[in-house]
């Protein structure tokens, strides 16, 4: 499933996959959080706490709790994100590779699910580790690594 904007047939096959009982050892799910300003949409963006680069919260699925659930507390824990509306169903996906401790890596694919923003908390789970900020979609595609991601983002 090459990452882009959710298809049919990728909408198909995330529903049965969220439905199953089993979390996916290379599977995690993303917050893509969206507001309104003067008339024009924007993104949030955080920094990673390794690195330090632009990405959007994600994180490993939840035993019990569906793939939207999971980045609902992904966007609190690590962007302070008070989201407003439904959980939708997946706008697409992007794979990267993680690094893990030991140097090796990891190939990932991450479900991401548009949220629009209520509310920002200045004091959440990981405020004093990452930086947090708003972008026209555009300037976030520049910024962030991930070439799928950097599609999904030119698609807002």
């Amino acid at each position: 499933m090459k990452g882009r904007i959710a298809s049919r047939n990728m909408h198909s096959r995330i529903k049965g996959m969220l439905s199953s009982s089993e979390t996916p050892e290379h599977q995690q799910t993303a917050a893509l959080c969206v507001r309104q300003k003067d008339g024009e949409r924007e993104v949030l963006l955080i920094t990673s706490r390794g690195t330090g680069r632009w990405i959007i919260p994600k994180g490993w699925l939840i035993r019990g709790k569906t793939a939207g659930e999971a980045a609902l507390i992904e966007a609190w824990e690590e962007a302070g994100v008070k989201s407003s509306g439904q959980i939708e169903d997946p706008i697409g996906n992007y794979a990267y590779k993680k690094i893990k401790d030991d140097g090796s890596t990891l190939d990932v694919e991450v479900l991401v699910f548009l949220f629009p923003v209520k509310k920002l908390s200045d004091d959440f789970p990981e405020a004093g580790q990452r930086k947090r900020r708003w972008f026209r979609p555009e300037d976030a595609a520049e910024l962030v690594d991930e070439p799928e991601l950097q599609s999904i983002l030119r698609s807002l």
